[in-house]
């Protein structure tokens, strides 16, 4: 059996731990290490796990070829926190012909995020 867990390198990794925390409730679970300078945080989201690496030297404006889906109760109530929690907000959200309603937003390192939500 295989897992995924995708990872996120940034060179400010408190301020994506913070928007991952504030606008999913997204809670560490580890640390490494765990005294001193941190190098890498495992988040708990639901049934999933995203880590952080923190690396001085990323660059922010190199092209992302991975889109992070995260799966929610309600999309537009998250569009309305995801400014405050430090992201950007792409558009409103739209209901697709699958059965999903999506919304596009940025995380503080510019990293694309679909919010999708299963309509009912």
């Amino acid at each position: 059996m295989a897992t995924i867990q995708p990872v996120i390198i940034t060179s400010d990794l408190d301020r994506l731990r913070t928007f991952y925390e504030r606008l999913f409730g997204a809670m560490e679970v580890s640390r490494f290490p765990e005294d001193g300078p941190t190098f890498f945080v495992n988040l708990k989201l639901g049934d999933s796990e995203l880590g952080l690496v923190n690396e001085a030297a990323t660059d922010l404006s190199a092209p992302q070829r991975i889109l992070l889906s995260v799966k929610v109760d309600d999309v537009n109530g998250l569009l309305d926190q995801a400014e405050s929690a430090g992201g950007r907000v792409l558009g409103p959200s739209n209901d697709m012909p699958w059965g999903e309603r999506v919304a596009h937003i940025h995380d503080p390192d510019g990293n694309k995020v679909n919010l999708t939500q299963p309509l009912r």
